[in-house]
């Protein structure tokens, strides 16, 4: 196969998709009890990811050989990085939906999550063109927070705005080619 730019070039259609131009859109449940900071999340979610397909693999030996089939589907847990403003709305939010899924004190859910249709939620993260134009959005169906990273306070960081990591739990998701 020899080297050739412009078939290169040819194939690259719009340049290549860029990792920065993406926005996620996440409504809390009621028990997170928080309107505004579903509405700063899309401007706050600094990191996200696409989530990843992964297949089990069924193996099965017969003589000596292993076989091996398709199995059950896994969903990896949905990793974000949020920008902390000083209201902590965000924050308080995802600590709040936290709490209400098992209490720091007492070890028992709160009252309005004794379902999972009542504490978890759905999020979707859309990577967009150059131009602007959504080219795939990726929906996240059934999640909820499973960590909250600390927040590394320290004098020598100057010059920084405060970040954290959420992790999610969810049941499967959908694509605007896979639903």
């Amino acid at each position: 196969m020899a080297f050739n730019i412009a078939e290169f070039r040819a194939a690259m259609i719009g340049d290549g998709a860029r990792p920065n131009l993406f926005s996620v859109q996440l409504t809390f449940p009621t028990i997170a009890s928080s309107p505004i900071a579903s509405q700063k999340l899309t401007f706050m979610a600094n990191a996200a990811s696409l989530p990843a397909s992964i297949m089990g693999v069924a193996r099965q030996h017969y003589f000596g050989r292993e076989v091996k089939f398709a199995g059950d589907r896994v969903f990896q847990d949905w990793d974000l990085t949020i920008i902390n403003d000083e209201d902590f709305t965000i924050r308080n939010a995802l600590e709040r939906w936290s709490d209400r899924l098992n209490s720091h004190s007492q070890n028992v859910r709160a009252a309005g999550a004794l379902s999972s249709l009542l504490y978890t939620a759905d999020a979707t993260v859309t990577q967009y063109s150059k131009i602007g134009i959504p080219l795939k959005t990726y929906k996240f169906v059934g999640m909820f927070p499973t960590t909250v990273s600390p927040i590394k306070l320290d004098w020598g960081s100057n010059d920084r705005i405060e970040e954290f990591d959420v992790t999610f739990a969810y049941q499967y998701w959908e694509s605007d080619s896979v639903s």
